[in-house]
């Protein structure tokens, strides 16, 4: 029986494209470190290789960790002594990357209505961000860190999607099988992975994203009212 729902942030409850997103954001970051020595395209391009070290990561560090080993490698010892004005970038200059999402008052209403059928409820986001980050992207979707018995970040997680032991992670967190979790999301990759992990999948359509192509006629996809209904069906069940 269908136990807890599992939510992604970015794209399901978020509503945003993921191009134009990223853009705003190392944009961003780019105006906040250059003035401190950082060139703007070796540092978008180190941000991708340590975002890599985290999807490669083994386990057998958190992902902050692997993260800042990776950066560490690039910039030296200029990157810890800089890591504060990193933190303050989260904490301030992130806000405005805010612009380039939108919003959609049904994803905060249908995880509140989850939890109303006494589902236990866990927003499993792409833990490759610092939780100040996730925390202001949550505010921004009108969900708030109550709304869910934890949220997965980098300085917590030990894998990254598409990863299926990051789903196994999430589960074991509460304690659960995954057979009792049910995946929200919105990518057909990053997400359908957490069917190989042994989890129910429902894609969110609103900004889906399919990469490869894949024949979404083996999931269940619709809007947040269609998951819910489903919800409702499993939960009964």
């Amino acid at each position: 029986m269908l136990k807890a729902v599992l939510f992604d942030l970015d794209g399901t409850l978020l509503p945003m494209d993921q191009e134009k997103f990223t853009g705003a954001y190392f944009k961003l970051l780019a105006a906040k470190m250059a003035p401190h020595g950082y060139d703007p395209k070796q540092l978008i391009k180190s941000i991708w290789d340590g975002t890599g070290a985290m999807v490669r990561n083994d386990g057998s560090v958190s992902n902050e960790k692997a993260f800042w080993k990776r950066f560490t490698e690039i910039y030296g010892d200029k990157a810890e002594r800089d890591r504060e004005l990193f933190d303050e970038f989260y904490r301030v200059e992130f806000q405005g990357a805010r612009s380039s999402c939108g919003y959609n008052p049904e994803a905060a209403a249908a995880v509140r209505a989850v939890k109303s059928k006494g589902l236990r409820t866990a927003l499993a986001t792409n833990p490759i961000f610092p939780s100040v980050a996730t925390e202001h992207r949550m505010e921004w979707a009108g969900v708030s860190e109550k709304d869910f018995e934890f949220y997965t970040s980098y300085e917590n997680s030990r894998f990254c999607k598409p990863n299926p032991m990051y789903y196994l992670e999430v589960a074991d967190r509460l304690g659960l099988k995954p057979d009792e979790c049910l995946m929200v999301g919105n990518d057909a990759e990053e997400d359908a992975a957490s069917v190989r992990a042994g989890m129910d999948l429902f894609l969110i359509t609103d900004c889906l994203i399919n990469r490869d192509g894949a024949d979404l006629s083996q999931y269940r996809c619709g809007h947040f009212a269609d998951m819910l209904e489903y919800v409702k069906s499993r939960a009964e069940g």
